[in-house]
């Protein structure tokens, strides 16, 4: 009888985690095929590689004896052939040793994923997990010589081949993709300029107020802030690099990282059928508009919990969370997802500051409590007496800081009603826990699993055939 095949294209969180539910459930019975341009590696951890605090040994997510004890098998060029009939396995381009693969296009209808070769791979099942790249504003002079985004392994590795002590390195953009490498670029004792076209720093992390608080912060640490100027061009200066901006005069410096953001990898998908917006339309079960098509991570634009609305959220949680529940899926169980929580977390120079969930006030009700003399933030927002959004910082000394953090995020991912504990954290909003352990918030959250079983130890899980 021939086994189910299960093509996972994409490395990343999502497909990792996918592969990994997929044989929680059915121990071997069936092929996984992973398809990627790339080792499988973290991208979280590429701050802490950049700053030399671990090896590249340390950034890669699966060891070969790992993925063989999962029988993961990889695809590989075809030579002779271009096509491959789904009826016909015995000539399948797999082979064990991982060479690396990227998809270009899917036929929906005949089940085939087109390779970067030009060959097909027949599959019975498929995870598009492709994530998203680095983009760069359209200026003069942005791809030159000592310029480089920081979102790869080879990205990293172009930077730590330049920087030097002393240098001056302009960071453009403020938002979260530049502040988790903000520490790492730091340990090298360079002078670093950050430059964002919006009035603050962080603007889809945090208000105004939180805002003025992380860059007075930053400017008491000898960074350079430049807000509500615009980067128009990129020239040479006698091996430097002059930035010219819309305000506050021109700046020259060695190296610059570009940190403008990011666009999810969908135009590999045109002509496939697929539903796309701003990314692939997903159900609560991640599947994409072609129902033996799944989505996962970055490139998947699925249920948000506050609010149900579909949005993509390209952060760590979400990634894991879809490729846990599209695995699952694939493996013939009925999972559905209750949707993703918006979060960002960041360790600024031991500032800790985190967001969750609807932040941004508008016009709902909002509790605020802001200690200028020690870094402390915190603002909740309210539904009634539900909370739907929260943004916490202070110091990384500061137990209250960490501890809370996770008490806050219960609060919104459970949607508990507070009560009479609303008016009382309106107050002291200093003491979440008196709230959280009255809420029984705790009791709520145990029984949430992303799966319909606790969660498995990776190294527990293998093919047993």
């Amino acid at each position: 009888m021939t086994k189910t095949r299960h093509v996972i294209v994409g490395g990343g969180t999502s497909g990792l985690n996918a592969i990994t539910a997929i044989r929680e459930y059915d121990k071997g019975d069936s092929e996984v095929v992973l398809v990627s341009g790339e080792w499988p590696y973290s991208r979280m951890v590429l701050p802490y590689y950049l700053g030399r605090s671990i090896s590249e040994s340390h950034v890669y997510t699966a060891t070969a004896p790992k993925m063989a004890s999962l029988g993961v098998q990889f695809a590989k060029s075809l030579a002779a052939a271009s096509t491959i009939a789904s009826e016909a396995r015995e000539v399948s381009p797999l082979v064990s040793q991982f060479v690396p693969r990227n998809a270009t296009a899917i036929d929906t209808k005949n089940n085939r994923l087109t390779l970067d070769d030009g060959s097909l791979l027949a599959y019975d099942d498929l995870l598009i997990a492709t994530g998203s790249s680095a983009t760069r504003p359209p200026v003069p002079g942005v791809h030159g010589a000592n310029i480089h985004n920081l979102w790869t392994l080879d990205d990293a590795k172009a930077v730590l081949s330049e920087i030097k002590e002393g240098m001056d390195v302009a960071m453009i953009g403020a938002g979260f993709i530049s502040f988790t490498i903000l520490n790492g670029v730091l340990k090298h004792g360079v002078k670093l300029h950050i430059i964002e076209i919006m009035p603050q720093v962080l603007p889809r992390m945090v208000d105004k107020d939180g805002a003025n608080l992380v860059e007075n912060w930053l400017t008491k640490h000898g960074v350079n802030i430049h807000t509500s100027t615009t980067l128009k061009s990129i020239e040479d200066a006698g091996g430097r690099k002059k930035l010219v901006l819309s305000k506050g005069g021109d700046l020259t410096v060695d190296l610059v990282i570009m940190g403008t953001g990011i666009q999810t990898n969908l135009g590999w998908l045109d002509g496939s059928g697929i539903t796309l917006d701003q990314g692939v339309l997903v159900d609560d079960h991640l599947r994409s508009s072609v129902p033996n098509v799944y989505a996962a991570g970055d490139v998947a634009q699925g249920a948000e919990l506050v609010t149900g609305n579909r949005e993509v959220h390209a952060i760590e949680p979400t990634a894991m969370e879809h490729g846990r529940i599209v695995g699952a899926n694939m493996a013939g169980q009925d999972i559905a997802y209750r949707g993703s929580l918006l979060m960002n977390i960041l360790d600024i120079l031991d500032l800790n500051i985190a967001s969750f969930g609807n932040w941004i006030e508008g016009n709902s009700d909002s509790s605020v409590l802001v200690v200028p003399r020690d870094n402390t933030y915190r603002k909740l927002i309210w539904d009634g007496d539900t909370v739907t959004g929260a943004i916490i910082m202070g110091p990384a000394s500061s137990l209250w800081t960490t501890n809370d953090v996770g008490m806050l995020k219960g609060l919104i991912q459970s949607k508990v009603r507070l009560g009479g504990w609303k008016p009382y954290l309106h107050e002291n909003l200093r003491d979440i826990k008196k709230a959280f352990v009255a809420s029984h918030t705790i009791r709520q959250m145990l029984p949430i699993t992303t799966l319909n079983h606790p969660t498995v130890p990776s190294s527990k899980v293998i093919a047993n055939n």
